[in-house]
């Protein structure tokens, strides 16, 4: 006679030393009728936005995901649409092709247009980030149509942040207070990871390595980001806690990637574990770096891949695999508690009949935001 899920795991965390982490429950975000779809940002009230493909997966556009619905923001007037950061005020920035161009530009959403936020005077814009005033971060090329820089849109107009003395520089994460962090190339050899306050672009280093970018940054000016190591053998990720950077390590395999940072000093990314080809989804909890695929029911047929962005109520974005496709997702926190040790989790498994590995399920799940960066 096999037992509850719910009795089973009621039992199994009784068992358990409790520590900081959290058990999540998995909603499925689905498509806007294709196969594959991907989240991005998250606000403070759930809503979601990302990208989806549609009409037999030939075309894909930018969605907001609200109260259990996928909703398609369409274009510029082009093909295609992403989008890339969600505010309180469920405005949505990212990227979409105008009509007329094969290019890019950056784009508010505010639920009533899609409107273009224009170039530093290139062909290209890409919006990463937007705050609760609505201001946007993102990068764009110049006139020269051979450097980009970062951007800080205003309202009004878009703002070139500039560089550490390099060529080129890239917005990537802005907070509520106006601060924007990125990368930008330094004289000489290497890019590092910036916090842009008040008018000037600091240098926040790296974790010894050649190249860093700071991806998330919260309403404290923590950064979360990624950075080469010494020797730049791997990269790591790393949160920038108003003093330095700290290392974050992995999951155990070489490379770790943050993405987000919430209001607690949470950080998700995605991290290598020993002796596997596949990203999976972290959780870094203050403490230590926590594999997403443990907290979730092991019944529920996922594979996490990508832990993209987490609000303050600790609900997390990302993308997995679900059904040998790549989906979009939230995990919403369950309760404080005790969190299964492997070998529990095993067990687990086991009663549920999953066999093999999960991470097996056809191939690995599409990550990157499109992009004319090429960063670490």
């Amino acid at each position: 006679m096999r037992v509850g899920v719910a009795l089973l795991v009621g039992v199994l965390l009784a068992a358990t030393p409790v520590n900081a982490a959290v058990l999540y429950s998995i909603t499925d975000l689905g498509t806007l009728g294709g196969s594959q779809s991907q989240a991005f940002g998250i606000n403070a009230s759930g809503m979601v936005t990302g990208d989806s493909t549609f009409a037999g997966d030939t075309k894909i556009h930018a969605f907001l995901y609200d109260g259990g619905k996928m909703i398609d923001l369409g274009t510029l007037g082009g093909q295609a649409s992403h989008g890339y950061g969600i505010n309180d005020l469920v405005q949505v920035t990212g990227q979409s092709t105008v009509a007329g161009e094969a290019t890019f530009h950056a784009f508010l959403d505010d639920g009533r247009s899609m409107d273009d936020l224009g170039t530093l005077g290139g062909t290209r814009s890409l919006g990463t980030g937007i705050n609760n005033s609505g201001q946007v971060t993102g990068y764009s090329d110049l006139a020269d149509g051979g450097t980009f820089h970062a951007f800080l849109h205003d309202g009004t107009k878009m703002i070139d942040l500039g560089t550490l003395g390099g060529n080129h520089s890239a917005g990537r994460g802005i907070n509520n207070l106006g601060q924007v962090t990125g990368s930008s190339d330094i004289a000489g050899f290497g890019s590092h990871a910036f916090l842009y306050d008040g008018g000037s672009m600091i240098d926040l280093g790296t974790l010894g390595g050649s190249a860093a970018s700071g991806n998330g940054i919260n309403d404290l000016g923590r950064v979360a980001g990624v950075s080469r190591i010494a020797g730049d053998a791997a990269v790591h990720a790393f949160l920038y806690d108003g003093s330095g950077m700290v290392d974050l390590g992995t999951l155990g395999g070489g490379d770790s990637f943050g993405n987000a940072v919430n209001g607690l000093g949470q950080v998700v990314g995605y991290s290598f574990t020993t002796g596997s080809s596949l990203e999976h989804a972290f959780m870094y909890n203050g403490t230590s770096m926590v594999d997403l695929n443990r907290l979730i029911n092991p019944q529920a047929g996922w594979f996490l891949n990508n832990a993209t962005d987490i609000n303050d109520a600790g609900q997390i974005v990302g993308n997995g695999i679900i059904e040998g496709q790549t989906h979009a997702f939230v995990l919403t926190p369950l309760s404080n508690g005790a969190v299964p040790e492997p070998a529990v989790w095993a067990m687990m498994i086991a009663g549920f009949g999953i066999v093999g590995g999960l991470a097996r399920r056809e191939g690995n799940a599409h990550h990157a935001r499109p992009s004319f960066v090429e960063g670490c």
